[in-house]
């Protein structure tokens, strides 16, 4: 729907081209139509095709659109693929050629569609010695391009033209035709070109980058002839390239005549003997095909006349032991017959096919396209050349598909498919291939891979339209992208719940750490504890057991009728108490000192004083007597804690 109202409002009946424009916009329609009308106007040429014979605008071709058959909702379901150890090849890439054109050399370049837009400038840094900072690569379709910017993105056909421009650099003199080359590139050219067929002149306007190859596409949808169709007559002899520019090609500035018509078709002859036999379809066979003109080409094409006839290797080796090998002789097979422009053909088994497709994350999963090839089917060669190298499909089906190729021509190789579809999809899809003749092939299954199962979504024939086949495609994409949006959803559940899980379990892991980390700290501390408590008890054993000794030391004390000098001392303890002894004035400091120790005062800690006057007994000579210390007959004293 909405690549309908897109064509409806821009008026662009190109498929292939409308739809490029709406994924460049990621299917925003409004900024599709925003970007495309000031691109009419400025470079498409579009804008002023005029009728010089009636003098009114051409009416653009009208396109037929065969509306999509509804998908089968009686398709069955089968069993996934089981999943196997064997390694997945990887997809060969998509090569792009460039012809780059600076001043008066030319440049063939050949990229791999994954290459960037600053690669080619690095090479064309060497090959012409120009600084990738001063160069300014142009002829791009789209813009915003930048370095970075990946050429897959840009949705390129097999062949284009740039140019490169070089302001920052002043040309010499001897560049002055250089120059003139590079003016022309940005000069637009008018091409007055005649039908010859319906009488009829248009008038377009091109920019000079542009290739004659795309004028040829222009017109085509104009004059409603394929490119491949077109004889052409005014093209100067210099213009022997379609991939050359108008500006390089030689035309006359500012107008240019050409004249185009339908080639006529060849004359048919006889087979040789070189020649297979050409396989013809009864009249009681020509009501299940559409007429060959509905794919805008001869008869005489359709049915292999001519040097088609001739007997072609085959698409596929039979009895081929390696299927990555049989695919990649197909793939060669193919582009030799139908050229590069093709979808990317997996390379690899069916069951590796079906695990990138399916087995991932639900955003980055895929349809499985399977391409049914079979030589014997008069309609392989038109669906072939046809609908896969379109343009629009080719890119359709590269951006939203896993394309995966079989040719059944060889009866060995079709029982081989058959037996991979029984052990991948079930017999009721085996059965189903098996049910239609040659001459309904080629085919094209659209499978989807669900929770449980897969589905054959759609079995597109060989007898259809490039506009049927797109809308048939779109319309399996439209019930995988819902399915897809169901899987993301229960994937995100899934993984949120896994997540508060995950914190659940983490904060469990940190709530049993932290308790770990207190239940250690707390028995530690209760070790220090048990430690010093056991050193204290230790030491004030060590102090009882000094405060015995001393005890035991000291002298008796004498009496007061001994009749000896007797010093009578009263001491006051820091608790308020006073204790009292008798010591003869003979006797040592050292003495009393011991004495106060076997109470509980050690020397050490405590300090002994007079009251008055006051003194610090403790800091005279221990070895004085009591008489020298003056404390004869009686002294108060007391007991005072040192600091």
């Amino acid at each position: 729907m909405i690549l309908a109202d897109f064509q409806a409002c821009t008026g662009i009946d190109n498929i292939a081209e409308a739809i490029t424009l709406l994924e460049l916009n990621n299917w925003d329609l409004v900024a599709a139509i925003n970007g495309v009308i000031p691109q009419e106007n400025e470079i498409s040429g579009n804008a002023s095709f005029t009728d010089a014979a009636a003098g009114s605008a051409a009416p653009p071709p009208s396109t037929s659109s065969s509306s999509s058959s509804p998908l089968s909702s009686s398709t069955p379901a089968f069993c996934p693929a089981s999943i196997s150890s064997r390694q997945i090849v990887e997809r060969q890439p998509r090569m792009l050629n460039f012809r780059v054109e600076y001043r008066q050399r030319s440049v063939d370049l050949v990229m791999e569609e994954g290459s960037t837009v600053g690669g080619i400038k690095q090479i064309l840094e060497t090959e012409l010695g120009v600084p990738v900072s001063k160069m300014q690569l142009k002829g791009w379709k789209t813009g915003d391009i930048s370095d970075s910017t990946v050429l897959r993105s840009l949705h390129l056909p097999k062949n284009n033209s740039l140019y490169v421009l070089t302001p920052e650099i002043a040309p010499c003199a001897s560049t002055s035709k250089d120059s003139a080359l590079q003016e022309s590139l940005s000069q637009n050219f008018l091409l007055i070109i005649s039908h010859r067929e319906t009488k009829k002149d248009y008038n377009l306007n091109f920019p000079g980058s542009r290739t004659i190859q795309e004028v040829k596409r222009n017109i085509s949808d104009l004059i409603n002839i394929p490119v491949r169709h077109q004889q052409w007559e005014g093209w100067p002899v210099s213009a022997s390239d379609d991939s050359m520019t108008l500006a390089g090609s030689g035309i006359s500035y500012p107008c240019h005549h050409l004249s185009v018509c339908r080639k006529s078709p060849p004359n048919s002859q006889e087979p040789t003997e070189e020649c297979a036999d050409v396989h013809m379809v009864s009249d009681s066979e020509g009501d299940d095909f559409e007429d060959a003109s509905e794919f805008g080409v001869d008869d005489s094409e359709m049915f292999g006349m001519g040097s088609s006839t001739c007997r072609k290797a085959p698409m596929m080796p039979e009895n081929s032991e390696n299927e990555a090998d049989a695919l990649l002789h197909f793939t060669a097979e193919f582009s030799s017959r139908y050229g590069e422009n093709h979808p990317m053909f997996y390379i690899g088994t069916l069951e590796a096919a079906s695990q990138e497709a399916f087995y991932g994350k639900a955003r980055d999963r895929k349809l499985l396209a399977i391409y049914l090839h079979n030589d014997d089917s008069v309609l392989s060669n038109v669906f072939c050349s046809q609908m896969m190298c379109a343009d629009s499909i080719v890119s359709y089906l590269s951006q939203n598909f896993i394309m995966w190729a079989w040719d059944v021509t060889k009866e060995a190789n079709k029982a081989r498919l058959l037996t991979m579809c029984t052990r991948h999809f079930g017999s009721v899809v085996t059965q189903t291939i098996r049910t239609y003749k040659t001459d309904q092939f080629p085919l094209l299954l659209i499978v989807m891979g669900k929770r449980t199962s897969n589905e054959v979504l759609n079995v597109i024939q060989g007898n259809t339209t490039v506009d049927e086949l797109m809308m048939r495609l779109m319309g399996a994409m439209e019930i995988f992208t819902a399915q897809q949006q169901e899987d993301i959803k229960d994937e995100d559940e899934r993984e949120a719940r896994e997540t508060v899980k995950r914190e659940q379990d983490e904060a469990y892991r940190l709530s049993l750490e932290a308790d770990r980390k207190k239940r250690e700290a707390q028995e530690r501390e209760e070790a220090e504890q048990v430690r010093l408590e056991r050193m204290r008890k230790e030491q004030e054993e060590e102090k009882e057991a000094i405060r015995l000794s001393l005890e035991q030391t000291l002298p008796p004390e004498p009496s007061e009728d001994s009749g000896k000098q007797i010093s009578k001392l009263r001491i006051r303890t820091p608790s308020g108490e006073f204790v009292e002894r008798r010591f003869l004035g003979s006797c040592k400091l050292q003495v009393l000192f011991d004495f106060v120790a076997s109470k509980g005062y050690p020397f050490e800690e405590f300090k002994l004083l007079t009251t008055f006057p006051r003194r610090n007994i403790t800091q005279l000579d221990p070895g004085s007597t009591l008489l020298d210390a003056k404390l004869f007959p009686q002294e108060t004293l007391f007991l005072e804690a040192k600091e």
